[in-house]
């Protein structure tokens, strides 16, 4: 059995001051934090200073995008083994924003995971469907396309214990939620495809997190589903007064 997970996505969110306040505030809970993994994503000017403000803390940290390249003339981006160097345990690829505002689609997708997992990152992959496939009835073709991207390049030793992110686009931010019904459909569908393409045992080395307007008042309720090991958190995740709830429905 997983685990609980939750990373939290600051996307381009936050100060160095507010992430001191939030691990401040984390550190009073220090007896939570062993029962869950904790992460944190913070964007990446802040990555170089989370070894130092984590040291007393079992709390580790991620990237919210990586390049799929090694190096190079590529100005603005960051490579896998710049994110290993500054302590990075994470990194998330595929985020819908991403694949949306910057046109990632899921080959160069893939291409990320890969870079991510060769300097032994843990590649986060987010797959979610839209509204329009939702309604038309294609959320499980969607995610097992967007799976197999990844699937297809890849071999069962590079897939164990990495991390798949169910986040409808929908979700996201917006204040509405799948029913319970219908995460576990996706969840189920997702371990049940790993299982073909795998085995069982491998299969439950990888952790499924649901995200998408996960709050206090809900998390108890979608984060404890079967085949759900906790949470990829976005604006809840900013303040300590909306995060820590959502640690404490998962113990």
């Amino acid at each position: 059995m997983h685990k609980k997970r939750v990373i939290a996505n600051w996307k381009m969110n936050g100060s160095q001051t507010e992430i001191v306040a939030m691990l401040s505030a984390l550190q009073k809970d220090n007896k939570l934090l062993n029962q869950i993994e904790v992460s944190l994503c913070p964007p990446a000017v802040f990555l170089s200073s989370m070894k130092n403000l984590c040291a007393s803390l079992p709390i580790s940290w991620g990237a919210q995008n990586v390049s799929d390249q090694e190096d190079g003339a590529l100005t603005g981006e960051i490579s896998a083994k710049m994110l290993v160097e500054v302590g990075c345990r994470y990194a998330l690829v595929g985020h819908s924003e991403r694949r949306l505002y910057y046109g990632e689609d899921n080959e160069w997708v893939a291409r990320k995971w890969l870079a991510a997992r060769s300097k032994d990152l843990i590649p986060v992959l987010c797959v979610g469907e839209s509204l329009a496939q939702r309604e038309q009835g294609d959320t499980l073709s969607v995610v097992k396309e967007q799976l197999n991207a990844v699937l297809e390049r890849t071999h069962s030793t590079q897939f164990a214990h990495t991390v798949i992110a169910y986040e409808p686009v929908w979700a996201i931010g917006t204040g509405l939620t799948p029913t319970q019904n219908e995460i576990l459909e996706v969840h189920m569908a997702l371990r049940e495809h790993l299982v073909k393409q795998y085995d069982k045992a491998l299969s439950q080395t990888v952790a499924l997190l649901y995200g998408g307007s996960v709050k206090g008042e809900n998390a108890a309720q979608l984060l404890n589903l079967e085949n759900v090991d906790g949470g990829l958190i976005g604006g809840a995740s900013l303040k300590y007064d909306t995060f820590a709830p959502i640690l404490r429905a998962l113990v």
